[in-house]
């Protein structure tokens, strides 16, 4: 094993997500070397990682700094960062900022807060310091959707329909960058997500459509950038979509991550809901 793989970094953002990277990291034989973020990082974390400090989400110097200490040279990046604080007109006073993070919000995003394009403008500053940041889903490709049908629980007619019906809607919602989500039921829209995230999409989609049985769609892009903010569900998910009146889901095979495959099939099979692969 060369050097360069003998440690890899981990940065991670919110929910479980950081922790099955960080087993897969182990699982493969390396070391996991963990920036976690600030107020951020499940408190669980630190035990499945070998080394761990802290970092704030806009402290990048100190992110390379511990980069540097833990050789890191290649790193994996994932959980959530609220997206919220990025527009929080205080978030100056909150989150500290440092010159390098200044530079890259104020500079290099000045045109564009989009998260392909935040995640981009990232790696390559981090790359300016011999940081790669790598594909997020490479520890972890037995928690990616597949294709097909994974659940005991099949959709109804309706719901295939509606799948079919939506799929095209969803594709442009991705290439236009506005969300992951659609929710749809009798070949209408109900709700697109954009930047509340899925969990509330899902509430509002059960808030505007009273009637049971509605469809939730989740992908990412043909050309999404998988070195972050790769899509997911989870147990949360599925238990939000059943109290909200949704009993399908469909998801991109191969760009959806399950967070805990197995726990998540079984708590939709539990609650009748259906996950297809398209």
């Amino acid at each position: 094993m060369s050097a360069r793989t003998e440690v890899v970094g981990l940065i991670a953002g919110q929910g479980t997500l950081p922790i099955l990277v960080a087993q897969g990291i182990r699982n493969s034989g390396r070391r996991v070397a963990c920036i976690g973020l600030r107020d951020q990082f499940d408190p669980e974390l630190p035990k499945y990682c070998d080394d761990f400090a802290v970092a704030g989400f806009l402290r990048l110097n100190r992110w390379v700094k511990l980069a540097r200490r833990f050789n890191i040279q290649e790193a994996v990046m994932v959980g959530r960062v609220s997206k919220s604080k990025m527009h929080d007109p205080l978030r100056i006073f909150r989150s500290l900022p440092d010159l390098r993070a200044i530079n890259l919000w104020y500079r290099r995003l000045r045109h564009d807060h989009r998260t392909p394009a935040i995640l981009s403008a990232l790696a390559e500053d981090l790359a300016t310091s011999g940081v790669t940041l790598i594909d997020s889903t490479r520890y972890i490709p037995e928690h990616l959707a597949t294709i097909g049908l994974m659940t005991r629980t099949a959709p109804d007619a309706l719901q295939v329909s509606d799948t079919v019906f939506a799929h095209p809607l969803l594709l442009e919602l991705l290439r236009l960058g506005i969300g992951q989500s659609i929710s749809v039921r009798d070949k209408d829209t109900i709700a697109v997500e954009a930047l509340e995230g899925t969990d509330q999409m899902i509430a509002r989609s059960g808030a505007l459509c009273k009637t049971k049985g509605w469809t939730l769609l989740k992908s990412a892009r043909e050309d999404h950038d998988r070195r972050a903010d790769v899509p997911t569900i989870g147990v949360s998910t599925i238990e939000a979509l059943h109290t909200a009146g949704g009993r399908a889901i469909a998801v991109g095979a191969g760009k959806v991550i399950l967070l805990d495959k197995p726990a998540v099939l079984a708590a939709a099979d539990r609650l009748k809901i259906s996950i297809v692969g398209i």
